[in-house]
């Protein structure tokens, strides 16, 4: 209209301080591999990831109560040469994986828990991807 252009706000590069921990790196990762479009989360969309061999990372939450879906998550990972990285809470991966509802304030509402997260497209190089990704060779 007037000739100005306006960035949306998804493409604002969020400020990523230098000295963070492997939970905040892998929580920007996992929201910009959301944005892009490249994150399966559950089992039945993980597993068919990891069985394609399109998976780049997988999440999984600790404080799963079912034995058999930790056992069948772990064994995907491992005969498909995934990396597993885990977390302490559900509802803190589900957030991170955007099953929740933002109120106006910024804070996440109605948080539905996920227990795995499956990465297929980081999407854009940062300093939090190279984080996860030292954490991950180091193992």
């Amino acid at each position: 209209m007037s000739g100005e252009e306006a960035v949306p706000a998804a493409e604002v590069p969020a400020v990523i301080p230098e000295d963070m921990d492997l939970m905040t790196a892998l929580q920007h990762v996992l929201r910009k591999s959301l944005n892009h479009g490249g994150l399966s989360r559950g089992i039945h969309e993980g597993a068919k990831v990891i069985e394609k061999h399109a998976a780049q990372l997988c999440v999984l939450a600790e404080d799963c109560n079912q034995p058999d879906y930790v056992k069948l998550v772990k064994a995907l990972c491992a005969e498909h040469n995934t990396h597993l990285i885990t977390v302490p809470s559900a509802k803190t991966l589900g957030e991170w994986a955007g099953l929740c509802k933002i109120d106006s304030e910024g804070k996440a509402r109605k948080v539905v828990g996920c227990s795995c997260v499956v990465v297929k497209d980081f999407g854009e190089e940062s300093t939090a991807l190279s984080i996860v990704q030292q954490h991950v060779k180091s193992q």
